[in-house]
Order: structure tokens, then C-alpha cells, then sequence
């Protein structure tokens, strides 16, 4: 049969749901519907999402950190076309292909003291590459990370997250050891032991939003060397501008040895994740001509893969996404901390660039009180769900809470967002904060909402 996508696209439209059901994740359409979530979309442009029925939504959550340059970006759609019209050689594997090598000249530019790049297909791939490095380069087994770090989800790379309800039944895992975010004491501590091959550590962290202390990384990758260990700067979501310098790092004078990158080098099309090193890190694991497959990913350097990084790298640099992510990154930043003062229950404001996170706390006054009691006796986080269904709800604006049981939501919009998504989205709190903070209905209604819905469902 000839296969149409079009066709096939029109004839099963509004199915999704029903297939997540029967063939992919259980639950997952269950969870949608009862936080309101479970609408089709079926057109999205820069920063905007269209649902089936021709509602607009301004989208503050971007897959992740994944779209950083906006949904569908034409640059980006045309170099993909041009590849697939050129019909090249790919994946030839006995070659040393162009693109590939064009794609890491650009992106270590972008990252003096780095000098090599290997390509795979996601973060977690990166960071399995980095683990792996670090440990033959250093000839030690055990890997630092910090408290609340999340670094991806296979094997290697669960050994080294901070989050127990992802570890959780998945042990044995690698050997590792967890200091909290920022304690030079405890990093010291653990480098006594001698077996320590890299700190692993996000500059700004996902899950919950939380900075590395100033000094905290350059001080730290002093304290590795002298150890003959190394820093692995995980920059899949904060890399490529999020932040308002190109690396999160860049905000700070510290030369990671090792650093991983994903998510917004995709431009959103093909995933593609990289692994950026010294060169004697690449010397010491490719060290010989019987050792250039030691490591590997099948698909990693694929055409469409690097094609779709080098127009991303191009649009960030040709529309100063980097500048705008700052400058834009202050006035929201700016906007949100005034609201801080405002509203007993958004206890701070904190992030960098257009990477957000909007902390809420227990409210001093009796009114308040009873409410957040009751959602914190349900489960702790809900007061921040519930923001981020009602401004999905209220206002179509899509956000996430910044990780589970945590009472905080995260922002991360398109880099390319001007003042007009600045004032859609403060507006919209605003109007949801207020509402909020007049009593407890609101939040009785939402408690009621969600166990309606899951009784139905």
C-alpha cells in the first residue's frame, strides 16, 4: 500500500488519548484529564499552541526546554528540507561525514577550553557519555551529584539523580555519592575517600529551579583537580542561551571539563544531544586506532541530527536569542519579584534568564491558612498545581510544576518572546493570585475539582 500521512493523519485525528490507552504509558491520559490537560492540538508557531477547537495557548513550558527557539522555527524546517533534497550519504559509519564535524566546530566556539564533541540522541545519552568518560579518564569509579538533581532516567545516569521517587525500585544502581547543592565541606569530605571520578552538577537545577551558589563551581573544580577528578556541567536544559549567557556556566569564571548539551540543540525537530570535552579526555578513551568504536551511538551523528543543530545554532545567533533571553529573563524576573511583595503566598522569585522558578509558601493569615492546610494534607504541592491549572484553564498559558511534592512552578518560555508574552503572562497570575489570595474557595474548589474528576475517570 502507499503510505500517506496526511490521509492517515486526517482519518485517525482526536485518536491519541485512546491510543495512549491500549498501546503506550498507562495513566498518563488519566492524569491529563483529571488536571484539565487533555486537549488535541493541532498547529503550533513560535510560541503559541492551537488546540482542535482554534483556542490559542501561550506556551511557558516548551516540551521541556526543548523549543527554545520557538515551534516550527522556517529556518530551521527549511535547512531540513534542503537536506532531505540533497540526498546525502548518511550514516555510511566507515567515513568521517561533514556535518558532523561542522556541528561540533560551531558549538565548541561557543565554549573556549572545551575542544571535542561526541554526538548522541537525548540527554541521558549525553550524560551516560559524560559518566563514562569521567570514570575511564580519571580511573576512578564513583560519581558526585547533588540533592533534587536530575540528570535523566537510564541507568548510569538514575545513579546519579537526586530525586527518590525516580530511583525508587530501580536499584541496584551505580556506585555514587550526593552532597547538597553548593557545600564545599561535603564535596571535601567525599574526595577524601580517593574513588571520586566527577561532581555532576547543573548550574541551575530543573527540579525546583535552585542556583549554584556564586564561587560554588569555579571553587569546586578546584577542589576535583586536586583530587584528580573532574567537573561535568549538565547543560541540557540551562544550555543554548537559556539562561542569558550561552552556557549557565558562563555566568561564573569556572572551566568545566566536561559538559552535556540537548534538548534546545534539536531546534525542536531531531533529537540530537552532545557531549563537550578536553581533548585529553578524548585522548584518554579513543587512545588508540583499535579503540575509535569504544564508545558510540548508531545514530548519534545523523545528517537530519546535525543539520537541525546547525540551524539552531544559526537562529540563535542571527536573532541575538541569547541577549533577548536576558533581557527579556529581567523584565519578567522583575515584574514577578514586585508580586512577591504583594501576595503572602508566593514566598520568591528566583532564576535566571528565562529560566524561572515561582516558589509559594505557607501564608501567615488564618483565611489563607485553611486552605493550603487542606491541599498540603492531600498532597504536598497541589497549591502550585492548582496555579498551573487555572492558568491553563483561565488563561490557556501552559506551565509545569517544577518538580513532584514541591511547591513550585517553572517558566520556561521560547527565547524569543518579547513584552507582549511578558504582560500575557503577568497578567494572568496576577489574575490568578488575586483570586487566590481572597480566601480559601478557590482552593477548596480545586480540591473538589480533581477528586470529581478522578471519580469519573
Amino acid at each position: 500500500m502507499t503510505f500517506d500521512l496526511n490521509s492517515l493523519l486526517a482519518e485517525r485525528a482526536g485518536q491519541g488519548y485512546e491510543l495512549q490507552d491500549k498501546y503506550l504509558k498507562p495513566h498518563l491520559s488519566r492524569m491529563l484529564h483529571v488536571i484539565g490537560f487533555d486537549k488535541v492540538y493541532e498547529k503550533a508557531e513560535g510560541g503559541y499552541l492551537w488546540d482542535s477547537d482554534g483556542n490559542r495557548y501561550a506556551d511557558f513550558l516548551t516540551g521541556f526546554g526543548v523549543f527554545g527557539m520557538g515551534r516550527n522555527h522556517p529556518v530551521i524546517r527549511k535547512a531540513l528540507h534542503d537536506l532531505l533534497d540533497a540526498e546525502v550519504a548518511d550514516l555510511v559509519q566507515f567515513d568521517c561525514a561533514l556535518l558532523p564535524g561542522l556541528l561540533a566546530e560551531r558549538l565548541l566556539a561557543k565554549a573556549p577550553g572545551l575542544d571535542r564533541a561526541y554526538f548522541c540522541n537525548s540527554g541521558t545519552e549525553a550524560v551516560e557519555t559524560a559518566l563514562k568518560f569521567a570514570r575511564y579518564s580519571t580511573g576512578k569509579t564513583r560519581v558526585l551529584y547533588c540533592d533534587h538533581a536530575f540528570h535523566g532516567l537510564t541507568l548510569g545516569s538514575l545513579s546519579v539523580n537526586g530525586s527518590p521517587e525516580f530511583r525508587r525500585g530501580f536499584d541496584p544502581l551505580l556506585p555514587d555519592g550526593r552532597i547538597p547543592l553548593g557545600d564545599l565541606d561535603a564535596l571535601a569530605r567525599e574526595l577524601r575517600a580517593g574513588d571520586v571520578a566527577a561532581l555532576l552538577v547543573e548550574p541551575i537545577q530543573g527540579k525546583g529551579v535552585h542556583i549554584c551558589p556564586p564561587g560554588f563551581l569555579a571553587a569546586a573544580a578546584d577542589l576535583l583537580h586536586e583530587h584528580g577528578a573532574v567537573l561535568i556541567c549538565d547543560e541540557i536544559q540551562t544550555g543554548l542561551g537559556r539562561t542569558g549567557r550561552f552556557f549557565a556556566y558562563q555566568h561564573e569564571d569556572v572551566q568545566p571539563d566536561i559538559v552535556t548539551v540537548a534538548k534546545a540543540l534539536s531546534g525542536g525537530f531531531i533529537p540530537v544531544a552532545a557531549t563537550l570535552a578536553k581533548d585529553w579526555i578524548f585522548q584518554k578513551v579513543y587512545s588508540s586506532m583499535d579503540r575509535p568504536f569504544v564508545h558510540d551511538s548508531t545514530f548519534g551523528h545523523n545528517a537530519p541530527a546535525m543539520t537541525a543543530g546547525l540551524a539552531s545554532l544559526a537562529v540563535i545567533e542571527d536573532e541575538h536569542l541569547v541577549e533577548n533571553a536576558e533581557r527579556m529573563g529581567e523584565t519578567l524576573m522583575a515584574a514577578l519579584a514586585e508580586m512577591a511583595g504583594r501576595y503572602e503566598l508566593l514566598g520568591e522569585v528566583r532564576g535566571r534568564g528565562l529560566m524561572i522558578g515561582l516558589e509559594f509558601c505557607k501564608p501567615r493569615s488564618l483565611k489563607l491558612r485553611t486552605g493550603w492546610n487542606m491541599l498540603q494534607a492531600a498532597r504536598h504541592g497541589l497549591f502550585a498545581q492548582m496555579i498551573v491549572v487555572f492558568l491553563f484553564q483561565r488563561h490557556r498559558i501552559l506551565t509545569q510544576v517544577a518538580a513532584d511534592h514541591d511547591e513550585v512552578i517553572k517558566l520556561l518560555p521560547t527565547l524569543t518572546i518579547g513584552e507582549t508574552e511578558v504582560k500575557l503572562f503577568c497578567d494572568a497570575f496576577a489574575d490568578v493570585m488575586d483570586d487566590a489570595s481572597r480566601g480559601s474557595g478557590l482552593m477548596w474548589d480545586f480540591g473538589r475539582t480533581l477528586i470529581k474528576q478522578a471519580v469519573k475517570r
